[in-house]
């Protein structure tokens, strides 16, 4: 599940630590628990992955290309705001830092288009 999380005109974005798309920026997201709804999912994993609270505002949509991703082609992504925290990655994130929207650097997996369809929703 993947959180765009947005302030203002920034998008919070992770350096990925390992592949696939290592060295690449990314949105934060990981896969579902046992016992975990897709929205704690997200929140969980934004939180792990940049030291940040968010907040849930709408849901972006569901990719589902099977290219998308090798290790599972299916995410949920929510558009999300930061309520608290420091920036601040785990053992997966080489780095988390703010982007202009209208200036991003290389994504991997889909997210170029996650952001593109979170940016036409607000």
């Amino acid at each position: 599940m993947d959180a765009v999380i947005i302030r203002g005109k920034q998008v919070l974005l992770v350096k990925r630590k390992f592949e696939p798309f290592k060295g690449m920026w990314v949105v934060p997201g990981g896969f579902v628990e046992e016992g975990e709804t897709v929205e704690e999912a997200a929140r969980r994993e934004a939180l792990e992955e940049t030291g940040v609270k968010v907040k849930l505002v709408k849901l972006v949509g569901v990719y589902s290309d099977p290219k998308r991703d090798p290790r599972g082609n299916i995410s949920v992504a929510f558009i999300a705001k930061p309520l608290s925290g420091k920036l601040k990655g785990d053992v997966e994130v080489e780095d988390v830092k703010w982007f202009n929207l209208d200036e991003l650097p290389p994504l991997g997996f889909d997210h170029a288009k996650m952001i593109d369809d979170a940016r036409r929703m607000l």
